[in-house]
This record gives structure tokens, sequence and C-alpha cells, in this order.
């Protein structure tokens, strides 16, 4: 194909760089999929600005475990393009032949979301974390490591890096603001408040919903994410959750996240997700539905996990309800669709007062 090409082609060059360039449809975990349109400009921007921020080289062996169409592949399509990249495709996502062709290969970057890294097991990656949505074309908040971390304790090293982190050198602003009044939060890392961001790559709109458009983007040029975070000390946002996936119980506003970060932590547990089950006396209570790893010789019980999450977190997140499922209902993109989940706590209805228990 390439040897048949014309070298002389000219292409079209669009009238405007605000012109759009490509419709992404956002995957859906918490509601219905919105097309998303953005303009080649921002395109661009979030381009260059992945390939900065990620430190990719000329010439590097890209391995396609994230799907092209989830945000473009988060722009590498274009970004591996740039740098004369070598892609090597997969139909579909399976850990024995990421390792072969990563060994076949002498593969030196890949993508993937928690969900997919989960799959694989540790063979010496340098991991880069970072956050970003369809809305912005890709990952637009990053954990820029300080070296002086590489001396502290694994554990302490994981708490730091799972920290969203701070803006990419191509978005203007980012900040967690009381969604009220849009006043900055305390940087305390405690205190919530929604992700809101501004810059070049955020979208242009939703297609022909101008309604959901507005809802989001403001006049003053902030994109509110709908993702619930907070700001630590040094600058560095952590997400706690999605707004639609906040959990009140009792009149305690709780992390469905936070949860769940201690429900992977248990040695038996492959994935986890928490959602509001209804409930008589608290109004909603954490409801966790996990999967289990496939070499267990001996399962935990319900109790078994609940007792575990008693040691680690205060009683009002404990999850109420443990629900154990061969397979949580997923996007194409791999994410954990949290509504389909809601809907199945939803429908095994109110859990027992007798439930009740101490605050403290």
């Amino acid at each position: 194909m390439v040897e048949k090409g014309d070298p002389n082609f000219k292409w079209i060059r669009p009238k405007s760089e605000w012109s759009p360039i490509v419709l992404n449809y956002t995957s859906g975990t918490t509601s219905s999929p919105k097309g998303v349109v953005h303009s080649h400009r921002g395109i661009f921007t979030m381009t260059v600005d992945s390939l900065i921020d990620w430190e990719v080289p000329k010439q590097p062996v890209y391995l396609w475990t994230l799907p092209m169409f989830h945000a473009n592949g988060w722009s590498f399509t274009w970004g591996m393009a740039a740098v004369g990249g070598t892609n090597v495709c997969v139909r579909k996502f399976d850990a024995s032949t990421v390792y072969s062709l990563i060994k076949k290969h002498g593969v030196t970057h890949m993508c993937g979301a928690p969900v997919v890294l989960n799959m694989t097991e540790s063979l010496g990656f340098v991991v880069s974390h970072g956050y970003g949505l369809t809305e912005t074309g890709g990952l637009v908040v990053s954990c820029a490591w300080k070296r002086e971390w590489n001396k502290l304790p694994a554990t302490e090293r994981a708490r730091l890096k799972s920290r969203q982190g701070v803006r990419t050198i191509g978005m203007t602003e980012a900040d967690v603001v009381d969604p009220e009044s849009g006043l900055s939060v305390k940087r305390d890392g405690s205190t919530l408040g929604e992700i809101v961001l501004r810059g070049a790559s955020v979208m242009l709109g939703y297609l022909k919903d101008p309604n959901a458009t507005n809802k989001c983007m403001k006049e003053n040029g902030w994109f509110y994410t709908g993702d619930v975070g907070v700001m630590h000390s040094d600058g560095y946002m952590e997400i706690k959750d999605r707004s639609k996936d906040v959990i009140i119980s009792g009149g305690e506003n709780l992390s469905s996240v936070e949860v769940e970060s201690v429900l992977y932590n248990h040695p038996a547990i492959n994935e986890a997700a928490v959602v509001a089950r209804p409930d008589e006396y608290w109004g909603e209570t954490p409801c966790a539905f996990v999967n289990l790893k496939n070499e267990l010789t001996q399962k935990p019980s319900e109790q078994d996990i609940i007792q575990y999450c008693r040691a680690k977190l205060p009683h009002y997140m404990v999850p109420k309800t443990v629900v154990f499922k061969e397979e949580l209902p997923k996007t194409s993109t791999g994410k954990i669709q949290k509504f389909a989940l809601r809907d199945m706590a939803k429908a095994m209805g109110p859990s027992s007062s007798s439930s009740r228990q101490s605050r403290m």
C-alpha cells in the first residue's frame, strides 16, 4: 500500500484549525454514551502533549493493548506516525499473547486502563499514571514522578503513584473546585470537589446535544468533568469518585473508589466495584461486587471480605453486601459498567434495618 502511494499527493487542509477532525463516543460507564467532537487544533495539542509527557522517543515499538477507538488510542494513532513508530496490533487483549509479542517484537511502549494492567504480571515496566477523558482527547493530568520518591518504601511509592497528579504542559489549567461556588477547595487532601479542566484539547461539544454540552462546559472556559476529587498540599490532585457513584449513607458521603482500593488489596480479589444499595435505615449502603482469582484453593466468604474491610475502613464505609461474580460487566474498553451494577444492587431490594451498626 505504501509503495503504491503518491508522494506528490497534496492533502486538503482544513479551512480552520477549529474544524472537527474526529467523532468519539464516551465509554458509557455511568450513563448512555455521548458523541464527542474534537477539533484539529485540540487533537494536535493532545498528540504532541502525550509524546512529551510520556517521553516517547523516535522509532518506538508500540503494542496496541489500548483500543484505537478509545479516545483515538489516547492520541497515539497520530503520535506513533509522528515519531516513526512501529505499531504492533492485537485483535483481543490476552495476557499470554502480550508477553509473546513483547518478546518477539521488542516492544518499548504500551498503554492500558488499570483493569488491563491488572491482567499482566510485574515485568519491570516503568508505569506512568495519568488521567483524562474522551472529552479531553487523552490524558491531560499526569503523576509527575519525583526522583526523591524512589527512596521511599514500596507502599508509600504506590500511594503517591496512585494520585492522578498535575496538569500536563498542553493543558492550560486543572483544578478541584466547589461545584456551587466555583472556588478552589482547600489543598488538604480531604476536602472534596469537582475536577475541572481548561485547555485547547477540550472537546468542541457533544454531537447534537447542546443541553449536555452546556451542562459541563461553562462560559468561563472550564470543563466540569463530573469526577469528584481532592487536591493535596503539593498540588497533586486525586480522584475519589464519579459524582454519580458517590454513596450517601446515613448522611455521610463516601467514596466508592476508596472502598475499592481496599478490596483490591485483598489477596483473593481480582476485580472489585462498589455501588450504592438501598437500605431501610441508612438510605444507601455500599454493595461490593467482586471477582476472585482463579488459582485460589480456598475462597473467602462474604463475611470474610466484610471483616477484612472493617479492619481497614471506618464502619460506615464497610460494604454491607458482597456479591461474588464470575465476571463483572465491562465496556468495550475494559472499564467496569457501574450503572449495570447499580441496577443489580437496586433489584436486590433494600438491605434490612437489622444490619444497623455503630457509626463510630
